[in-house]
């Protein structure tokens, strides 16, 4: 190492669990990141499979510029 510093480590990112809210490391060291603790990963999974989460969805009526439209030639009219 030299005496300037400059073999030092980068600083870990701290970041909150997104379960319980306790500080943990967000690197390598941590193979549960972004959680704390495996038993918080578990839980968010469970709460995943229990459907506890969702996924917002647009109102079927906000946007009609998305809707398929047939278009219909002459020739089809007489099926």
């Amino acid at each position: 190492m030299s005496k300037d510093g400059g073999d030092k480590v980068p600083a870990a990112r701290i970041v909150r669990c997104p379960s319980c809210g306790k500080s943990t490391r967000y690197d390598a060291t941590n193979p549960d990141r972004p959680f704390c603790s495996d038993r918080c990963r578990t839980m968010d999974i469970a709460h995943w499979a229990d459907e506890g989460y969702r996924i917002p969805l647009k109102p079927e009526n906000s946007d009609s510029d998305h809707e398929v439209k047939r278009h219909v030639d002459d020739e089809d009219e007489g099926y």
